[in-house]
This record gives C-alpha cells, sequence and structure tokens, in this order.
C-alpha cells in the first residue's frame, strides 16, 4: 500500500507569506457558469459576486506580493530569475499522451508498485507547479514575459491538457495521496486565479469539477489520519480558492470552518500541545517543516478571509497566535531554524536551516498582521534582531526566497521604527516532543531525545536514511559570530551519522532508513525530559539504542556559559564498540582550526587521529573549549569525508561532495558494562578559559554520576540539579520515586525548586531538601502538603497526567 504520508516540498513553490492586503480586487468574471449546483450561501453570510472578486483579487496579491519595486534589489533579480525559469518551461513544454515535457510521464504502467506510483503522481503535480511558475512571470512585472500573450496560451494549453488527459473526475486516484489532495489543487486554483481574466466559464467549471472529485467534503468528516495539522490546513487552502473561483459560498464556509480542530491544543498525536511542542506523522517533532506548512497555511488564509463573510475568528485562534512565541520563535537562531525539528527536511539538497528559517521569518510578520498590536510589535522585533545577526546566510541574500517573503522581510529591514531585539535568555523545555533549547547572549543551544512516545527519527520517500542517531541525545549548538553555517555546508551527507555531537551510540552498522519505511521507530524508554525554573535546567533521557542492545543514562546541566554532560550505567551487548561524541564541528572545505589539549597545540593535518590517557581540557580555536572533570580517555579525529545527497536522500544529487571534520569523542570499548564519562562544554571560551575552568575545583561539583543518579552542584550560581533515575538521595535532596530537580537559592532570602516526572509513572512523590525553610511562598495545585523547618518537605499527588510539565515552588529560607 502507499504511504499515508505525503512527499512534501516545505517550501512551497509560490512562497509563504504575504502583504496585509486592501479589498480591492479584480473585475468579475464575464460570463462565468457555475461549476456544478452550487449549494445556498451558508449561515456565515451570503456573498455577493463583489464579495468573491474582492478575495480573488486578495489571493492574487498573497501570491505575487505588493508594495516593492520591480527595479530594486532583491526583487529586481528575483523577477528577472522567475522569467527564466518560466521561459525554460515554456521553451520546453510539449504536449504529449501521458505527458506535458518530454520525460516527466503521468501515465503509470503499473499502479500496483508503490514506487513507480509516487513518481508518477508527482510528475502530475509537477506539472502543474510549472504551469502555476509560468502563470506567475506572465503576471509579475519585471520578468521580460509579463503579458506575454504566448505564455498565456502556453498556460492555458497545459491546462486543458492535464485535465482532459489525468486530473479530472474520471481518474481512478494513484500513487501519493498528497499530489491529488494538496499538490495539484493548490497549484490549479492558484494559477485559476492569476488567468481567472483569460479562462472560459466552461474551463473553471471543469477545473473545479477535479477539485471537487479529488478533495470531496468528505476528507473534512472527521480530523484524523492525512486531515490533520498541515495537512488539514493545506486541504481548507484547496477548497477554499476552488470555492473563490468557482464563486461557491458553501464551499469556502466548509473549509473555514475545518480549520477549527487544528487551532486547540492536542494531548496525544499531530498538533500544537500545551508546552509549545509539535508533532507531525503521529511522533515525529516537525515545527521546522510541517509546522512551518501549518503556520503558513493559516497565516495566509486568516488575511485571505479577514473581513469577509467567512472571517476565521473565536477563541482558537488566539491559541495559534500564541504558538509563534511557545512553538516556534524558540528554535529560530539568528536567521536558522534548528535541524532537530525539520526532520527529513534536513536531507534534501538544496535546503538548509537558514533557509528553513527565511520562510517562517516572513510567515511570523504576516501572522503578525491579525494579532494584538503587542504582540505584533514583538514579532517585528524579533524577525529584525533575526534579519540582522544572520552574517552566515542573510535572508535578503537568498535566491530561493519568494518575492512575497522578500518584500516582507525587505519592508521590515527598512522600517526605522523597529528597533532590532537581542536573542532571549531563557531555557525552554518540550517534554511532548522530547526537544529542549537553551540559549544565552552569544550562543544557544538544543538537545535532541527519543522515548516511548518521541521516534528515534522518520524515514520516509527515500528521504532521511541515516538519521537514524538524531535521536540519542544529539547535542547541536551555535554562536552569534560563529558556528551559523556548522549544519548548513553539506553537513548531513558527508557527517559520520553514528558520531554526532553529544550523542552515545554503538558503532554496529545500521542499514540505510533503518526500521522501515515510515517505520518511525520508538525505543522503550520512559524517563525522558527534565526541569527547568526558565533559565537553568536539568535534562535527562534513558536512551536506548535503535536496532541495538545500548542502555545509557545522560543528563545534561544547562548553566550560563556551559553545558554540563554525564553518561553512566553505559551498557551494550552487540559485539561492536559504544561511543560518546564530545563534539563533531564542520570545518567546511579548507578549515583546520588549532587543537589543544592539555596545553598542547596538535597536529592539523587531514587524517591525523590522537589518543589523550586523562586529559583534563581540549579546545578548538575559534569554537568551543571542553573540561573532563576527573579526566576523560580523548579521542581526537581530523579527517575529510566524502558523501553524496543521494546517500541519504533518494531525490538527491549523486555527485560526490567532500567536507572536513575535527571530531572529539570517547570510546567506552566493546560491549561496556557500566560505563560513564563527564565533559562540560563551553561554547566560545577561549584556550585559556577552558584551562581556567579545568583549573578550578570550586567551580562546579559533580554530585552523582551513576545509572541511578546524575547530579551538579554550581556554588556560584546557587545551583543544584539532580537527576534521579530511581529513588534515593545526593546531597541534600531526597526523592521517594524517580524524578528530575532543580533548586536555585537566591540572594533575596528566597529559594527556587522545580520538579517533574519526566518517565510519567509518578502516582505520588516526596521531596524533602535539608535545608532550614521558614515559610512556603507559593506552589502549584499538585503539591498536597508541605512542612517547613530544618527541613523542607513536600508530598506531591499523581503526577502521571501532568506529561512531564516542572513543577515550581517558591520558598523563604530559614
Amino acid at each position: 500500500m502507499p504511504s499515508p504520508w505525503p512527499r512534501r516540498t516545505f517550501l512551497h513553490a509560490a512562497g509563504g507569506g504575504a502583504l496585509a492586503l486592501g479589498l480591492a480586487g479584480a473585475p468579475a468574471h464575464p460570463a462565468l457558469a457555475a461549476a456544478g449546483p452550487s449549494p445556498a450561501p451558508d449561515a456565515l453570510g451570503t456573498a455577493s459576486d463583489a464579495e468573491f472578486d474582492t478575495l480573488r483579487g486578495r489571493w492574487r496579491d498573497l501570491i505575487l506580493g505588493t508594495g516593492f519595486s520591480p527595479t530594486a534589489e532583491p526583487f529586481r533579480g528575483i523577477l528577472a530569475a522567475l522569467g527564466a525559469t518560466a521561459a525554460e518551461y515554456r521553451a520546453t513544454m510539449a504536449p504529449a499522451s501521458g505527458s506535458l515535457w518530454p520525460g516527466r510521464s503521468w501515465a503509470d504502467p503499473d499502479p500496483d508498485v508503490d514506487a513507480e506510483s509516487y513518481a508518477f503522481s508527482a510528475t502530475m503535480n509537477e506539472a502543474y507547479t510549472r504551469l502555476r511558475t509560468m502563470a506567475e512571470a506572465y503576471s509579475q512585472p519585471g520578468t521580460g514575459l509579463t503579458g506575454d500573450a504566448g505564455l498565456r496560451d502556453a498556460v492555458l494549453t497545459g491546462l486543458d491538457h492535464l485535465n482532459a488527459e489525468v486530473y479530472h473526475e474520471r481518474t481512478t486516484r494513484y500513487g501519493n495521496w498528497y499530489n491529488w489532495q494538496i499538490g495539484a489543487p493548490q497549484a490549479l486554483m492558484d494559477t485559476c486565479v492569476l488567468m481567472y481574466d483569460d479562462l472560459s466559464a466552461e474551463r473553471i467549471a471543469a477545473y473545479c469539477r477535479a477539485v471537487d472529485a479529488f478533495v470531496p467534503d468528505s476528507v473534512f468528516a472527521s480530523y484524523t489520519g492525512t486531515s490533520t495539522g498541515a495537512n488539514r490546513v493545506d486541504l481548507c487552502r484547496g477548497v477554499v480558492l476552488r470555492g473563490i473561483v468557482g464563486r461557491d459560498p458553501a464551499k469556502i464556509s466548509l473549509a473555514s470552518r475545518a480549520l477549527e480542530p487544528v487551532f486547540p491544543y492536542v494531548t496525544s498525536g499531530d498538533g500544537f500541545y500545551a508546552d509549545g511542542s509539535f508533532v507531525q506523522h503521529r511522533n515525529v517533532p516537525y515545527i521546522g517543516g510541517y509546522g512551518a506548512v501549518l503556520h503558513d497555511g493559516v497565516g495566509r488564509l486568516l488575511a485571505l478571509l479577514r473581513g469577509s463573510s467567512w472571517a476565521v475568528t473565536g477563541p482558537g485562534t488566539q491559541l495559534f497566535l500564541d504558538t509563534i512565541e511557545k512553538a516556534v520563535a524558540p528554535f529560530l537562531y539568528n536567521g536558522l531554524m534548528m535541524d532537530n525539528v525539520s526532520s527529513r527536511g534536513i536531507s534534501r539538497m538544496g535546503t538548509s536551516d537558514h533557509q528553513r528559517a527565511h520562510g517562517l521569518m516572513a510567515t511570523i510578520l504576516l501572522v503578525g498582521q491579525g494579532a494584538s498590536a503587542e504582540e505584533n510589535a514583538r514579532w517585528r522585533a524579533m524577525v529584525k534582531g533575526w534579519l540582522r545577526r544572520d552574517y552566515h546566510y542573510p535572508a535578503l541574500a537568498d535566491p530561493g526566497l519568494s518575492l512575497v517573503r522578500a518584500s516582507l522581510l525587505q519592508g521590515l529591514q527598512d522600517d526605522p521604527s523597529v528597533r532590532a531585539a537581542p536573542e532571549p535568555v531563557e531555557h525552554r523545555l518540550f517534554p511532548q516532543m522530547a526537544r529542549a533549547t537553551h540559549r544565552r547572549r552569544g550562543w544557544a543551544a538544543s538537545l535532541s531525545m527519543a522515548s516511548n512516545r518521541i521516534a528515534h527519527y522518520e524515514f520516509g520517500n527515500g528521504e532521511h536514511a541515516r538519521g537514524y542517531h538524531t535521536g540519542a541525545g544529539w547535542l547541536s549548538w551555535w554562536g552569534d559570530d560563529f558556528g551559523l553555517e556548522q549544519y548548513s555546508d553539506a553537513y548531513w551527507p558527508t557527517v559520520d551519522p553514528y558520531r554526532l555531537p553529544g550523542i552515545t551510540a554503538s558503532r554496529k552498522p545500521l542499514a540505510d532508513g533503518e526500521g522501515g519505511n515510515w517505520g518511525q521507530p520508538m525505543p522503550d524508554a520512559a524517563w525522558v525530559g527534565g526541569t527547568t525554573d526558565g533559565e537553568f535546567a536539568a535534562v535527562g533521557q534513558h536512551l536506548k539504542g535503535l536496532s541495538s542492545t545500548l542502555d545509557a543514562k545522560k543528563s545534561w546541566f544547562c548553566l550560563d556559559d556551559s553545558v554540563v554532560c554525564l553518561g553512566a550505567g553505559i551498557t551494550a551487548a552487540d559485539g561492536h564498540a559504544v561511543e560518546t561524541t564530545f563534539d563533531n564541528r564542520a570545518l567546511g572545505t579548507t578549515g583546520a582550526p588549532a587543537l589543544t589539549v592539555d596545553g598542547r597545540t596538535q597536529p592539523v593535518a587531514q587524517g591525523w587521529t590522537g589518543t589523550f590517557a586523562g586529559a583534563s581540557w581540549a579546545h578548538i580555536a575559534g569554537q568551543a573549549g571542553y573540561v573532563f572533570p576527573g579526566g576523560a580517555r580523548l579521542g581526537a579525529l581530523r579527517e575529510e569525508r566524502t558523501g553524496s545527497w543521494r546517500d541519504i536522500n533518494t531525490g538527491g544529487s549523486p555527485d560526490p561532495v567532500t567536507r572536513r571534520y575535527l571530531t572529539l569523542f570517547t570510546d567506552h570499548g566493546v560491549d561496556p558494562t557500566g560505563g560513564a564519562y563527564a565533559y562540560v562544554l563551553l561554547p566560545g571560551a577561549s584556550a585559556h578559559a577552558t584551562a581556567r575552568a579545568a583549573r578550578d575545583r570550586g567551580r562546579l561539583r559533580i554530585l552523582a554520576n551513576s545509572g541511578a543518579r546524575q547530579g551538579v552542584h554550581v556554588p556560584r550560581l546557587g545551583l543544584t540539579a539532580v537527576n534521579f533515575w530511581s529513588a534515593g538521595t545526593v546531597e541534600r535532596l531526597r526523592v521517594s520515586a524517580p524524578a528530575s530537580v532543580l533548586v536555585r537559592e537566591h540572594r533575596n532570602g528566597t529559594a527556587t525548586l522545580v520538579v517533574s516526572d519526566p518517565a510519567r509513572q509518578a502516582t505520588g512523590l516526596e521531596l524533602v531538601w535539608h535545608r532550614r525553610v521558614s515559610r512556603v511562598l507559593s506552589r502549584p495545585a499538585s503539591v498536597t502538603a508541605a512542612t517547613t523547618g530544618s527541613s523542607l518537605r513536600l508530598v506531591l499527588g499523581d503526577l502521571t497526567g501532568l506529561a512531564g510539565a516542572p513543577q515550581r515552588i517558591t520558598v523563604r529560607l530559614g
């Protein structure tokens, strides 16, 4: 059976995001015949011809953009490139039986063969997308083809050919459902909007009948399967536009109402969660992929329908607006979208973390136009900050940026009234998708884990074939003026997939797509998550390897200038070595920064390897310092690695690419029992600062590092944090069940305790802190009893239903 999931291109050809638009519309169609019987207008309002014309004109502007000069850059270049692409499409278009372009057939020879069916249905979709590109070049100024009669006739010929040959109500769908229900209808209706005045009533009726056949009203009957999250939004978009083009108010009403299930937060499956998580495909974090599509689609539909008879209103829209700051912004850093929430998207040639961010930045500006004045002002300042600080790949230099997105971002950059906001100092924990982000002045980091709720990784449609260890405690990080290129320059086709930064992994060879197509394998591990006070955090992962016997406990303690990384109980019986990778820095094609270990600079020759027993610190020039409390057996490797995008994605080029890497790791040996590690990552630290941190014994104390408990004490921050994998005591803290605990003592005589149940298995929890406390100042409802005095005793009730959310208590010290 074909997969239920789409082969989606996250950056739609028509672009995403657009300007706030006026109500001036195109003139009514001269002789529109109804596309079949039209139901009576819905109770939401009676539409006039003028209202359909207004909406059609508004969507036209949402496709093309407004308020820019076609002779000014970057618009001049974007328009010229659009014209060149459209000219090539016109020159090579050759309608024939089963195809519109030579070698691009949609005539599936064997619908029972999934791979072939997928390819041929995608070709049909691609043909509509090309026609939309040609229609844009015809409609836009400055393309060299503006108003060109020959191009117009080619578009109409193409539309008729596709409708006669394949996309009509008599065709039985084959291949990927997405191409028939989302890809083709969107591109077709977009093209109809752009070419509306040149379309006969008969053509419009035929095209609308085709959309009705493949996207029947029944797709909205229940919020399940392929009609959830971003897919539901895309289905709504196609039907809304079909209603506008075909002047059918019932269709617009149906699709407008069908958006409503997207807004409420979910507690399982696809959608947004109250903690800011976003999941698609049941168990895959996807804010940078489907989440971006959802925001783009909802933002444009809100802008389209605003003020009309079908305006999307109600309390759910505010929940959606809240996700900009709760779910999207935490994963955008100085112009890039963190890869650990983009899943298969990171394996696609021609895209990068920066390009994924550019579209979302423009979408935020669009969505902000429907938010409160305060929200809109915050978001514009936030986006301007990202624009200003992206030295590696500035958004307005992105040749793949659509014209409407470029116009939004250029307008913001040129607006002197908006002051760029700095990156926030905060920690954000996302228990519902096993992710965390940590942001400081000058750097940011993010953690990627897997659990019995979140997949190791996703493989499908031949994409992301070697992403199997991206959920094994991958610790990605960037600096504000260094490291923004870390994952952008052919990292994924060339990096050793068994040595991602921060992971612990068996060297057991795994097959491409291990776990199966759309298998989305999950480990049988419940304790994954942590706790945070919003600034610092304790995060932990009970790691179980993919198709491996590997078992380990991993913890990260996120501080003001560093991340303390602990691992213990590392055990495996696969007959292969197990490694923990401290870091794996991408160096491009020529980079060779100095590596210093315990004060000695190491060779820079490619292919060099070194092993240092009892290393206390290491430093990579221009990148970071690494401190090893108690010493470490440090392995170091400089290497040039060659791969191709085809290796990780069947849609990629087979041409080889080579990049350099500097890897720091420790080898736990073959089939370790009780292996451990401890290191401190200091992003941006100098060699001198790293050496000083290694010598300062009072700077940090590791309180425990075992398979039962892991914890640290940082005196200068008044911070104690412990991940209890089982009940027990560490220093002054005792818990009666597995938990994550963070304590901060403040200079004003108060203290904050934050506790969570990451495993979601504690039906009750007692926490004792052996510290004099005079009074409890605040506590959540989950705390059922509290006793103060020479010690603080807190009793918490059933935590299993709190989804691992941290519980915060404030006390007055004695």
